[in-house]
C-alpha cells in the first residue's frame, strides 16, 4: 500500500493538475451534469487504487451492479475480477437507507472491514435531496464526510449539477462546498455551435493546483485530459469569446493570405 501523502486518480494529466494527485484522506467533490463522466472518473480512481494495493468501495444509488459491470467493461475495467480479489466492493442501495440515523454505518461498516477499504466513491450525494429537507442537506453530507474521514477513507463524492451551460454552480448554494477539501468541476462548453467538455479544479485545500480550464474526452479507455482552452475566455460564464491575441492572429493570417 502506498504511504505517499497523495493518491493518484489513474488519469496522469489530472494528477499533474492536482500537484501530484489528491491529498490522502481528503473528501473530493466531483460536480457535473449528466453525461460529463463523473462515474467514469470514479471508476478510474478506484481501479487505480486497486493497482496500488488500496481497495475501494463504489457506492451507487443510480445503477444496478450488472449495469455497472457492463459500463465498466466498455472502458476496459473488469470489476467482477477486482471484487473476487477483494480489491473492490460494489454496493447498490437506496439513499433513503443512507439518511437514516445510523444508515451510513449500517451500510458501510462491514464492507470497509471486509476488504480493508482505503478509497470510496459515492454516486451521487445529490440523491440525498430526495429524502432530506433542504435545510438538513448540509448536515447529512457532513455526517457522511466525517464518517469517511474517521475510517481513513479517501473519497470521491459525485454531485449532479443540472445545468448544461451558464455559470450557475448549485453546490455552493447548498453550502456543501465548504464541507469538502477539493472540488473538481466537469462541464459542457459550447464553442462555435459545438459541444465540448471542460475540467477545472475549483478548490484544493493545503495544496497548489492548476487553475486552467482544460478540455477532456471520454474514450474507450476512460477520461483523457487534454490541453487548456487558451484561445478562449468567458467559458465558465457560458459565453466564450476568442482572446484578443487570437483574433489578431486570425486577422493577420487572413490578411497575409489575401496578399498572395
Amino acid at each position: 500500500m502506498s504511504t505517499s501523502a497523495r493518491f493518484w486518480t489513474g488519469i496522469d494529466p489530472l494528477d499533474k493538475m492536482l500537484g501530484g494527485g489528491f491529498m490522502r484522506g481528503d473528501s473530493v467533490l466531483i460536480a457535473g451534469s449528466a453525461g460529463t463522466g463523473k462515474s467514469t472518473l470514479c471508476l478510474q480512481y478506484l481501479v487505480q487504487g486497486a493497482k496500488e494495493g488500496e481497495p475501494g468501495i463504489y457506492l451507487t444509488f443510480e445503477e444496478l451492479p450488472d449495469q455497472l459491470y457492463r459500463d465498466a467493461a466498455n472502458i476496459g475495467m473488469d470489476l467482477r475480477t477486482l471484487e473476487r480479489e477483494k480489491k473492490l466492493k460494489v454496493i447498490c442501495t437506496s439513499p433513503d437507507v443512507m439518511v437514516e440515523a445510523e444508515g451510513v454505518q449500517a451500510i458501510l461498516e462491514g464492507p470497509i472491514a471486509e476488504i480493508n477499504a482505503r478509497r470510496i466513491a459515492v454516486d451521487s450525494l445529490s440523491h440525498f435531496s430526495m429524502f432530506v429537507k433542504p435545510e438538513d442537506m448540509r448536515l447529512q453530507v457532513y455526517r457522511t464526510v466525517m464518517f469517511f474521514k474517521t475510517k481513513n477513507l479517501s473519497s470521491l463524492l459525485c454531485w449532479e449539477a443540472p445545468q448544461l451551460t451558464g455559470q450557475t454552480f448549485g453546490v455552493s448554494e447548498e453550502g456543501i462546498s465548504f464541507l469538502t477539501d477539493c472540488i473538481v468541476l466537469l462541464r459542457y462548453i459550447e464553442i462555435e455551435s459545438g459541444i465540448r467538455r471542460g475540467i477545472v479544479v475549483l478548490k484544493m485545500r493545503g495544496s497548489a493546483h492548476d487553475k486552467l480550464l482544460r478540455e477532456y474526452e471520454i474514450t474507450s479507455t476512460g477520461i483523457k485530459v487534454q490541453a487548456p482552452f487558451t484561445e478562449y475566455e468567458g467559458l465558465l460564464a457560458g459565453s466564450p469569446t476568442k482572446r484578443a491575441s487570437e483574433k489578431f492572429a486570425e486577422l493577420f493570417t487572413k490578411a497575409s493570405a489575401g496578399k498572395k
